[in-house]
This record gives C-alpha cells, structure tokens and sequence, in this order.
C-alpha cells in the first residue's frame, strides 16, 4: 500500500552513480547514524546529489513516487514537501529477498486492521502508518491494483469511478496506469487526505484511512491542515528510517541497489 505503486519508473543513471560515488566516500566512517555524517568526508553530497534528483523529477515527475518508495537514503530526495533533518549513515543489507520484501509491503487490497497490524509490526504506530499514506499524494498505480475497487465497491464517488473505467475496463488493462492523487498528481501536498474525504481514493487500502474506522478523525485533520500532515510525515519517514539500521562495518553499499555487491 505504502509507497508501493509508482509507476514503475527506473532510477536514471546520473541519479544512482552521484549517490553511489558520494556515498562510498564515507563507507569508513562513524558506526553511527548522523544529520552530519558526511559533513567532514564529503560535504558537497548533499547538494550534489539534490541537483541530480531534482533534473531527475523534473524530466520525469513520476521519479518522484519512485525515490520516495524506494526510500534510498531518503534524506537527499526533495520533492516540494516537508523539510526535516534524517540521520545519515544507514548501509544496504547483504541479503536480498524479493519475497520478503512483497510480503512486508501491505498489498493494495488490505483493509485497516491490515494495515495498523504491518507497520505496528515494525515499530510504526498508527499516526505513523496515516502520515506515511501520504506518500500517495504523488505516483501512479496500475488498473490492476484498482481494478475490482473501482467496479465492485460502494464507497467510492460515482463520478470518480466512472472516470476510471474508461482506461481501466474490467478485464485487461493491466498496462494502463492512474495517478493516486487525482487532485495534484505531481506536487507533494495533503490533497491525498482531501481525496479520501470525497471518497476519491484509488486504492482499497487508501479509502480504508476513512471508512468509518479508527484513523477517520486523523484522516480529516490532515485535510485540513497540511502543517499537521508535514509534521507528522517528517517524523515518521524519521521512525521508518530507523527500522533495522546497519552501520559501520555491517552491510555494504551496494554498487547496483537492487542486488547484493
């Protein structure tokens, strides 16, 4: 559910070989995660690499979604939303499990009780898990992952669904692809919890944040207030940034980030 349908861009190139090299330079130092870990080693990375990401986005608006989802070493990606100081420092596992990572991803399909149970596992609390949602305020999903939301559930706007439909049939279409923020598709805002107010939300999961349940109340204050929704998001990309972190001499940085060196 969470950051999980971007569209299917790739990471162009340019953007991975500026972290890479940068990143690299400081593979010897502090065990510790750090706002200043590369200050001393490598104190143009930051700006360095935010040029690179920010060519990257403007080319192509869905390299976005695709970085946030990939949340590798999040803290140089600036996509028009809050600004917030990471620790720095986290490495890359030397085990890859594409299973595990399918199965720790909560599908489009969960219901809220999913949802709270997946990041509560991680150490993520409820407020957690609605901030990180946000993420779907850019990125696209594939009709696939909407399919049966948009033909067989009544809680969603007439209007919207039927505008769906036309590229989304109800058999094929796999290809075809909506963006899950139908207000502002490419600006990092908290319209997502405006749509969710509408019932406009593209995924099952997504309009599980305000269907009569436990997040609806938090679900209307980001609606209303995109300070809240920033604050909150910061603090929880801090938290999921956090979860199992490697440093120092355990892990690696990984030459391509989707493989084991």
């Amino acid at each position: 559910m969470i950051m999980g349908f971007s569209g299917g861009s790739v990471v162009p190139p340019a953007v991975a070989t500026a972290i890479l090299l940068l990143l690299g330079l400081a593979a010897a130092a502090s065990a510790q995660l750090s706002a200043t870990f590369y200050d001393a080693s490598c104190p143009s990375a930051l700006a360095t690499i935010k040029s690179a990401v920010t060519a990257a986005v403007s080319k192509e608006p869905r390299m976005g979604a695709s970085l946030l989802r990939l949340h590798f070493h999040d803290c140089f990606v600036q996509l028009g939303g809050p600004s917030y100081t990471v620790p720095l420092g986290r490495r890359d596992s030397t085990t890859a499990s594409l299973s595990l990572a399918n199965n720790d991803l909560p599908p489009p399909t969960s219901d809220l009780a999913d949802l709270v149970g997946n990041f509560s596992r991680k150490g993520l609390s409820t407020t957690d898990m609605v901030a990180l949602s946000g993420a779907h305020t850019i990125g696209q999903a594939a009709c696939t992952n909407f399919q049966s939301r948009i033909y067989g559930e009544s809680n969603i706007n007439a209007a919207y669904a039927a505008s769906l439909q036309a590229n989304c049939p109800q058999s094929g279409g796999d290809g075809n692809f909506a963006p899950l923020d139908v207000a502002t598709p490419n600006a990092f805002d908290n319209a997502y919890y405006g749509n969710l107010v509408s019932q406009q939300g593209l995924l099952h999961s997504d309009q599980q944040l305000l269907n009569g349940g436990s997040t609806d109340a938090l679900v209307s204050t980001y609606a209303s207030s995109a300070t809240q929704f920033s604050a909150d998001f910061a603090a929880a990309m801090v938290s999921m940034g956090n979860i199992g972190v490697l440093t120092g001499s355990q892990g690696q940085i990984r030459l391509n980030c989707a493989k084991v060196n």
